[in-house]
């Protein structure tokens, strides 16, 4: 983790992979991918983010900042190339998508961890999402 917050991400990169093959505990095994999510997006690789942070959720279902990242990416991505496109191109049903989906997670996020999220929560009250 220390290589990771120092900006060091190749070197993080690596390490989790060895730990992915040497950790035994689930709960621990769980916030590898996480992590490697992070790196992803901190890289602006967000697809790869996605796949790392669900993979996180498959190992712990009750990770809600992977929920929440998730969330994050789905919103920023209706702002990205894709929505910005789709807008462009007269479809703006796929930015819509894209916000649904960044409305889901933050609602899985919000009731496992409802005093984390509160800019979610008034997110989701603003856009009449929190249903």
């Amino acid at each position: 983790m220390s290589a990771q917050s120092e900006g060091e991400y190749a070197e993080a990169l690596q390490n989790y992979y060895e730990a992915m093959r040497l950790e035994i505990d689930p709960y621990d095994r769980s916030y590898i991918p996480y992590n490697i999510g992070l790196i992803h997006t901190s890289n602006g690789e967000h697809a790869k983010a996605l796949e790392y942070y669900f993979q996180a959720l498959e190992r712990n279902p009750s990770l809600p900042q992977a929920f929440n990242n998730m969330a994050v990416i789905c919103h920023y991505l209706t702002y990205s190339d894709r929505g910005e496109q789709a807008i462009q191109q007269g479809d703006p049903e796929t930015s819509e998508a894209w916000f649904n989906q960044a409305a889901d997670y933050r609602k899985q996020a919000i009731s496992l961890a409802p005093s984390n999220y509160i800019e979610a929560q008034n997110w989701s009250k603003i856009t009449g999402r929190s249903k």
